[in-house]
């Protein structure tokens, strides 16, 4: 989720369309292990008709960060398997990179090849506007994926996670859990990604929010920057300075894996934990039940695969089949939802590798 700050998207109005349904339809520089090179492609059911049947070729271009971390690897991943499921479609990626003037002449590039459509997911929505908006005013209509540009000219449809849902999904469970068992004053603690950025203080609010409904609030909070080191290092302050702990919301998966490390080293288990973003890592845990991790709330790489097929509606001037308007909506926020023992089995395909 940086980590490259604005990993994951500012939340914007649209219509809230889950993953799956799309698909029918139409943040971090720690770096990610080799055996991470598996990415999901459940997302992205190879086409059978309708709108998928082949129709007028068109070529994709694709920009994103470098690939350094579980979370931005899947994306890159999740576009190029969607792209190849196509006939139609070719797909046209530029070089991965975390420097802005990289980005931006790697954009210029595809500008220049007359690509017909670009799907863009910026290291930094404010600094790539322009660059989008000489595409768009070039006729080449540009899919905004998660960082938002902030001019609404530069983008012919954003689409995106909902941080502030994260969440809500998040203090609705841990709110739920602790009402049911009887607790009263817990102690719930939330360790986040980089406290300064929007996106993260969207996921507070949204929790903070969730939490009120049961009477609840946050104990105590401290933001980990989305790495592993500095997950274990944030984690194991908060254990130290808190003898008893009811639960914890952890904002990324991919930093959740130090924060693990460090309750593990601890020897603590008398709360419960709640992830964020759904990496397979994750869901494996909840799976087996062998940790404090009891659920994480979805901000799913598979945006990408989704954002693809946009593109390809767009370029070929299709609606989505499910929807009466003739256009792809501008704007489309995608659900959090919230993956337990219960339901695992169903969302672990779509699960990325930390």
């Amino acid at each position: 989720m940086a980590q490259n700050p604005g990993r994951r998207g500012f939340l914007v109005g649209g219509a809230v369309i889950g993953v799956g349904a799309l698909a029918a339809a139409c943040t971090s520089n720690e770096p990610a292990p080799a055996a991470s090179a598996a990415a999901p492609t459940a997302a992205a059911p190879a086409p059978t008709g309708g709108n998928d049947a082949p129709g007028t070729k068109v070529v994709i271009g694709f920009s994103a960060p470098a690939a350094d971390h579980g979370w931005i690897a899947a994306i890159a991943k999740n576009a190029e398997a969607a792209a190849k499921q196509y006939s139609d479609v070719e797909f046209k990626p530029v070089e991965p990179t975390n420097d802005i003037n990289q980005q931006i002449s790697a954009v210029e590039s595809l500008i220049q090849q007359k690509v017909n459509v670009i799907v863009m997911l910026p290291n930094d929505g404010q600094q790539l506007n322009q660059v989008a908006r000489q595409a768009t005013d070039a006729g080449i209509p540009v899919v905004n994926l998660d960082r938002i540009f902030p001019d609404k000219l530069s983008y012919r449809t954003w689409i995106g996670g909902d941080n502030y849902g994260m969440g809500v999904a998040a203090g609705h469970y841990i709110g739920k859990k602790l009402k049911d068992a009887g607790t009263s004053n817990p102690v719930i603690l939330e360790i986040q990604g980089i406290a300064t950025l929007p996106l993260t203080q969207d996921r507070s609010k949204g929790f903070e929010d969730a939490l009120k409904s049961y009477g609840f609030s946050v104990t105590a909070k401290q933001d980990a920057q989305f790495t592993v080191e500095s997950g274990t290092e944030v984690a194991s302050n908060l254990l130290q300075a808190h003898k008893k702990i009811d639960a914890i919301w952890n904002h990324d998966d991919d930093q959740g894996i130090g924060v693990l490390a460090a309750i593990k080293e601890a020897n603590r288990s008398e709360f419960f934990m709640v992830g964020g973003a759904g990496s397979a890592n994750a869901m494996r845990d909840i799976q087996a039940g062998s940790s404090v991790l009891q659920a994480t709330v979805t901000y799913s790489p598979t945006m990408a695969s989704s954002a693809i097929k946009l593109a390809r509606l767009i370029a070929q001037g299709k609606g989505m089949s499910d929807l009466l308007e003739n256009q792809v909506p501008q704007s489309i926020t995608l659900a959090s939802e919230t993956i337990t023992k219960e339901n695992v089995d169903q969302y672990l395909p779509l699960g990325f590798e930390s």
